[in-house]
C-alpha cells in the first residue's frame, strides 16, 4: 500500500519543480544602459532594452547572421521555383506539353488492348479443366 501512495504522489511533487526550472529559464545580465538575455537551454544570447515600461529584446549579431544566412538561402530557393515556374508556363504556350495526337493515342490503346487480351486469355487457362484424357494442361510458367 506504501508504494502505491509513492507512486501516485511522485508526479504531485513533480509539478512545481517542473515549473521552477521553467523560470530559471532565461538569466539577465546587466550591460551599461542594456541587459543581455541568456537562453540557459539553447545558449542564444539576446541584447534588452527597456522601451517605457517593457523590455524588448533583439537577437544578437551572431544569431542574426544565421537568421540572414538562412533568409537569403529561402528567397535562392524562391528564385529558382520561380524560374521552374515560369519555364513550364512557358511550355504551355509554346505547345511543347500538349496532348498526343489522334494516332498516338490510338496506338497506345493498342498496346493496352494486345496486354489485356493476353492477360484474359492467361487467366482462362488457370480455370479450364484437365484434358479429356485427364492429363493436366501444362505449366505456362
Amino acid at each position: 500500500m506504501m508504494k502505491l501512495t509513492i507512486g501516485c504522489a511522485l508526479p504531485l511533487l513533480l509539478v512545481p519543480f517542473c515549473a521552477q526550472a521553467d523560470e530559471g529559464r532565461y538569466q539577465l545580465e546587466k550591460s551599461g544602459d542594456s541587459y543581455v538575455r541568456l537562453d540557459t537551454q539553447s545558449g542564444e544570447m539576446s541584447i534588452c532594452k527597456t522601451q517605457g515600461s517593457q523590455l524588448v529584446c533583439r537577437v544578437a549579431a551572431e544569431e542574426r547572421a544565421a537568421f540572414q544566412d538562412e533568409i537569403d538561402r529561402l528567397n535562392r530557393t524562391v528564385t529558382d521555383l520561380e524560374k521552374r515556374i515560369s519555364t513550364i508556363e512557358n511550355r504551355q504556350r509554346d505547345g511543347s506539353d500538349k496532348l498526343p495526337s489522334e494516332e498516338e493515342f490510338e496506338r497506345s490503346l493498342g498496346y493496352m488492348e494486345r496486354f489485356m487480351r493476353r492477360f484474359l486469355d492467361i487467366i482462362e487457362d488457370f480455370d479450364r479443366p484437365p484434358n479429356s484424357d485427364g492429363e493436366e494442361i501444362p505449366d505456362r510458367t
